[in-house]
């Protein structure tokens, strides 16, 4: 649902001022709600972290932004200036009515009340709609991602973005410390895993800022990184078919522990054990190594290599 701004009075508080613990404390009270834990809503009170990720971001007049947890609309209202559209999602009512009566005069920014991802498969396609009509309406827009993301949903969200045919071409984020070292992780490490493989196969990925609970209300438990994942159209050309390859690299950790050669056989039923052994032996890859050892590179070309025989997963 995409908001049609009542006739609020405009407000006094500078843009800088409306992520400060006090105006939040404020506001919650004045509207009688609380912080949902459920949906991830831990709000930074640091206005200098703030001015970090925008900085990072690198917000022009020619970038559709979407953001992914209006909150109160602190973010939104600093990227607004910088930005030629803001496309802003909120799943709470509560606070999708709060940032309407924060952002109703600012005419490049359209809040929409929705979960971002429709299941755990794809990204909602009224939020999708919304950006694209953005996109559309002048030569050169570039989409970017620009987010406090609630962490139960920032794993999925990225990968889904990434399985666009037009993704965006940054995402700065702040997401759970875990996840960012998932998103920056090398082969034989423990964070390494799919995320890394479907991400560092299509981008560039830098965590920019570790962030203390401190700097978040409420605090959450856990540490929280600013991280910059940019898209790489050289890397993300040379996958020929993505949905194949998120497909088979998912496979391929389903049984994290297990030898890769016993991982194909069990994730690529149309494969006997002759036609693994050849495959493998023909690419040069150990079979009794794991699949968290091997780079994006060699996953695309394993992932290749098992297309040309079995081209359905």
């Amino acid at each position: 649902m995409q908001t049609n701004f009542p006739d609020y009075p405009s407000p006094q508080i500078p843009a800088a001022d409306r992520q400060t613990l006090s105006f939040l404390l404020k506001r919650f009270k004045q509207a009688g709600i609380h912080p949902r834990t459920d949906l991830g809503q831990n709000f930074m009170i640091d206005l200098n972290l703030q001015r970090v990720l925008l900085e990072t971001a690198q917000i022009g007049p020619d970038d559709v932004v979407l953001e992914v947890g209006t909150g109160t609309g602190g973010l939104t209202m600093l990227m607004a200036p910088l930005a030629a559209a803001v496309v802003s999602v909120e799943v709470d009512r509560n606070l999708h009515q709060l940032a309407c009566e924060e952002l109703f005069h600012v005419s490049n920014v359209t809040l929409l009340v929705h979960d971002a991802l429709a299941g755990k498969s794809r990204i909602e396609p009224a939020i999708l709609a919304e950006v694209e009509k953005h996109l559309a309406a002048a030569p050169g827009r570039r989409f970017k991602l620009v987010s406090n993301l609630p962490y139960h949903i920032a794993t999925p969200l990225i990968s889904n973005l990434l399985d666009l045919d037009r993704p965006p071409c940054t995402m700065t984020c702040t997401v759970q410390k875990e996840m960012a070292d998932r998103l920056v992780a090398v082969p034989g490490t423990k964070d390494y895993g799919s995320l890394a493989i479907w991400v560092q196969s299509q981008c560039r990925t830098e965590t920019v800022r570790i962030l203390p609970p401190t700097v978040f209300w409420p605090r959450p438990k856990v540490s929280s990184a600013f991280v910059q994942i940019t898209l790489d159209d050289a890397l993300r050309g040379r996958i020929p078919d993505r949905a194949y390859f998120h497909a088979f690299v998912r496979a391929m950790f389903f049984h994290r522990r297990k030898f890769l050669r016993s991982e194909l056989l069990a994730g690529q039923k149309q494969l006997d054990k002759g036609q693994v052994d050849d495959l493998l032996a023909k690419l040069g890859i150990d079979p009794t190594c794991r699949a968290e050892t091997l780079s994006p590179d060699e996953m695309l070309r394993l992932c290749e290599g098992v297309r040309a025989v079995a081209p359905t997963v």
